[in-house]
């Protein structure tokens, strides 16, 4: 079932016995578990109706009989075993004391199972009974390519609208954790007019990314070989290295080199094909044909083998001082050069 259609039948009120909340992506599982928590029960039903357990510190045998309880004064009462990854879904004699619950759920009983960081094992049969007679939500990551397309439909959706540029400047930078982005889109919406397009200065003034000197300007000074921008940029960086940690820049020099890559494997090289296959917005793929052809194929893979030298140098292998300055700097001589 997807996310839409289960929040659909939630403000719906309809409800289903149990919901098995799965996968990578956190985001989509709160959520769900948020909507559920806030809005199943009134304030005043909560106190004796809702009961939230972790699964490090249950088991199968207290959430089957919390389940069997009936409510008090409500038509529901809600169950939230946060992190059910933890429980042990792998003893199978612990897992069958929920097997006979799941066959026979109690209707006035609402239990939630968030399984987070890692997917469900789908050939366990209580795999097979959450799907026949509960909900079930897969949660997958995104791409890295289609961060920026999910920042403007989140955007469009909530009445705003963002520049591609602004999009891809976020994407960027706070990769595709969807909780972290959304926070800082919350954080723009709080200062944007409804109906204001959302450009690059927005995204400077709310979220402390700068327009001229970020990872994403740095990217484009290195496709067009631009020796004195890179520079500038690398002098922003060390001063300002709390905006622009090691992680971050590394992670972003690695995933843009590696569409470089993609771009010398690509058969059908028109900016259409090119599109598709590097996963790029249409105004973006001039600058990586420019970066393809001022980068062969195999000095790219020579840089890729040098961000993950300097990657393990930033993390204090073979450089003990942990000096960000120089290794930044040194990087991006030997890109250029």
């Amino acid at each position: 079932m997807t996310f839409q259609n289960i929040i659909a039948d939630l403000k719906a009120r309809k409800y289903a016995p149990f919901y098995l909340l799965h996968g990578e992506e956190s985001f989509y599982i709160d959520q769900v578990t948020d909507y559920i928590e806030e809005n199943v029960l009134s304030e005043a039903e909560r106190g004796f109706n809702q009961t939230v357990l972790y699964g490090k510190e249950t088991d199968f045998i207290t959430i089957v009989n919390a389940a069997k309880r009936y409510p008090m004064m409500a038509e529901y009462q809600v169950i939230l075993i946060k992190e059910a990854q933890s429980l042990e879904w792998n003893k199978d004699a612990a897992v069958s004391v929920l097997h006979g619950y799941l066959e026979n759920p109690l209707n006035s009983t609402i239990i939630v199972f968030d399984f987070k960081h890692g997917k469900f094992d789908k050939r366990k049969k209580v795999y097979k009974l959450f799907q026949n007679k509960g909900v079930v939500l897969e949660s997958n990551k995104l791409y890295d390519n289609q961060i920026a397309g999910w920042i403007t439909d989140y955007c469009k959706k909530a009445g705003y609208k963002m520049q591609s540029q602004a999009a891809a400047l976020m994407a960027e930078y706070l990769g595709s954790n969807l909780s972290k982005v959304v926070n800082e889109i919350e954080k723009i919406f709080l200062n944007t007019p409804k109906g204001k397009e959302i450009g690059v200065d927005d995204i400077q003034k709310n979220i402390g990314i700068s327009k001229d000197f970020n990872v994403f300007e740095l990217n484009k000074a290195l496709a067009y070989k631009n020796v004195f921008k890179a520079n500038q940029i690398i002098d922003y960086f060390i001063a300002n290295p709390r905006s622009n940690p090691a992680p971050l820049v590394f992670g972003a020099l690695a995933t843009y080199f590696t569409k470089i890559l993609k771009y010398h494997y690509t058969e059908d090289k028109s900016k259409n094909g090119l599109t598709k296959s590097i996963g790029v917005g249409y105004n973006f793929v001039d600058e990586y044909i420019t970066a393809g052809r001022n980068y062969g194929k195999w000095k790219v893979f020579q840089i890729i083998n040098l961000l993950r030298e300097y990657d393990m140098k930033s993390k204090g292998v073979d450089n003990p001082n942990n000096s960000m300055g120089p290794l930044l700097r040194e990087l991006v001589y030997k890109i250029l050069h």
